[in-house]
């Protein structure tokens, strides 16, 4: 069966990508729409929660999202943040990002390398601020082992909420694979296509979280991504693609 047209389910890059190469070089229709989207929780919500932003001394950022979230209810509850505020990142990209809500020179900000456990060393050597954290409704349970063990003294804060788009525009049959990045994800297409049945429609994931959805969901997974020899899904897309076209 040869690959005609790939539905992946995130925005569409804003400039090159190398889906837009796979498309070309092997004459295969590619679109791209978001399975879900992020939305904020209201000042009130935040409040039975019993989240007092005033209380915290340190934030811990995991995503560009939670950084917005953070200051856009900052604002709608009139607290300055102060530039005393310790500001603890996942990464250098998420770091880089605080510059657009703050000035970014002379505030103490620090940033792992990659994944959340980096940041234990800077737990143990900044261990006594009292921290927040701002979060989705779903929070990888390694952030958890990893803040436990740091031993400080933390708080969780739900800013945001990721949810199901709506997708009633789309015939999904259209499309001979589909790609999926999280688990989010195909509980959205088992949202918004209740009959769906894969039949010959391939599936690719990203993830091992996104992996164990998908067979929960009772779909048969053809395409997994990251392995040692294709570790991005763009690899393993065209390897899978050229297989098939032999």
């Amino acid at each position: 069966m040869r690959i005609k047209s790939i539905l992946v389910s995130q925005p569409a890059p804003s400039e090159s990508s190398p889906y837009l190469d796979i498309a070309k070089k092997e004459k295969i229709k590619i679109d791209f729409r978001p399975f879900i989207h992020v939305e904020g929780v209201d000042n009130k919500e935040l409040r039975t929660q019993k989240i007092d932003l005033t209380q915290y001394t340190g934030i811990i950022f995991t995503s560009k999202n939670a950084i917005d979230h953070y200051f856009r209810l900052a604002e709608e509850l009139r607290f300055a943040v102060p530039d005393t505020m310790r500001y603890i990142c996942q990464s250098e990209a998420i770091a880089n990002y605080l510059q657009k809500h703050i000035v970014y020179r002379k505030r103490k900000i620090s940033f792992g390398e990659k994944n959340f456990s980096d940041l234990l060393p800077l737990f143990k050597k900044f261990p006594t601020e009292k921290y927040l954290l701002p979060s989705s409704d779903v929070l990888s349970p390694d952030i958890v082992k990893t803040l436990d063990a740091a031993n400080i003294d933390w708080t969780r804060a739900i800013m945001y909420r990721t949810v199901c788009s709506d997708l009633s525009d789309i015939n999904i049959k259209d499309y001979d694979m589909l790609i999926f990045f999280s688990p989010q994800g195909i509980k959205s297409l088992q949202m918004n296509f209740e009959d769906f049945k894969q039949d010959e429609t391939k599936i690719a994931v990203f993830g091992n979280t996104t992996l164990n959805a998908a067979e929960e969901a009772g779909l048969r997974v053809d395409v997994m991504a990251p392995t040692k020899e294709t570790p991005s899904m763009t690899m393993a897309l065209e390897k899978y693609i050229k297989s098939l076209h032999k």
